[in-house]
């Protein structure tokens, strides 16, 4: 795990994108999600996921890689952990499924770093906090965000069906509408670090 409140930004144009085996969604609507949320949690409890923000730079500003499903609904990478996963390994492996190629050769080299916000889903809704409501005694959901430093050069290989967007600060801050609490408030979690824009 990388502490710094330095963080080295690198130009878009440094990366390389391509593409790989789609990877379907397995709900077709929120309702189906919050569903199967529900039946998990029966089996195994609260919930526990992780997620990346993968940052780089275009005109000396910071941007945030999104991949974007259909045409309007946009997420970080990552996902559930599995019971009993340590988080920075399971923020690894599913960075790797969602955005390293299948060649071993040319899987990134994930420098996990701080755990920037955690937030909480008190009921089998939509809705997250935060932090968690006194009145609940068991959550169903925690979803920390943690920074991951990327390296100046690296291969994402996208998933068909997704599209991977580089979405600048000014873009997501307080755009609630757009990108939904978690996301539109990734700005101020970030504000504490200096963004150290390297052009190679």
């Amino acid at each position: 795990m990388v502490t710094s409140q330095v963080v080295n930004t690198y130009p878009l144009s440094s990366y390389t994108f391509g593409t790989k085996e789609p990877k379907m969604e397995k709900d077709t609507s929120v309702a189906d999600r919050l569903a199967r949320m529900k039946v998990n949690y029966m089996k195994e409890g609260l919930r526990t996921s992780v997620e990346g923000i993968l940052l780089v730079q275009e005109h000396n500003h910071p941007h945030i890689l999104l991949l974007q499903i259909g045409n309007t609904f946009c997420k970080l990478p990552g996902g559930r952990l599995k019971p009993g996963e340590n988080e920075i390994e399971g923020l690894k492996r599913k960075l790797s499924s969602k955005l390293a190629a299948n060649s071993p050769s040319l899987q990134p080299d994930w420098q996990i770093g701080e755990c920037v916000a955690t937030w909480w889903r008190p009921n089998f809704e939509t809705t997250m906090y935060p932090y968690c409501p006194p009145h609940i005694t068991k959550p169903k959901e925690c979803k920390k965000l943690y920074l991951v430093h990327l390296s100046d050069h690296e291969y994402f290989a996208v998933p068909k069906n997704l599209k991977l967007l580089a979405v600048p600060l000014f873009e997501l801050y307080d755009n609630v509408q757009r990108y939904g609490p978690v996301i539109s408030t990734i700005p101020q979690q970030l504000s504490r670090f200096h963004f150290n824009m390297i052009h190679p």
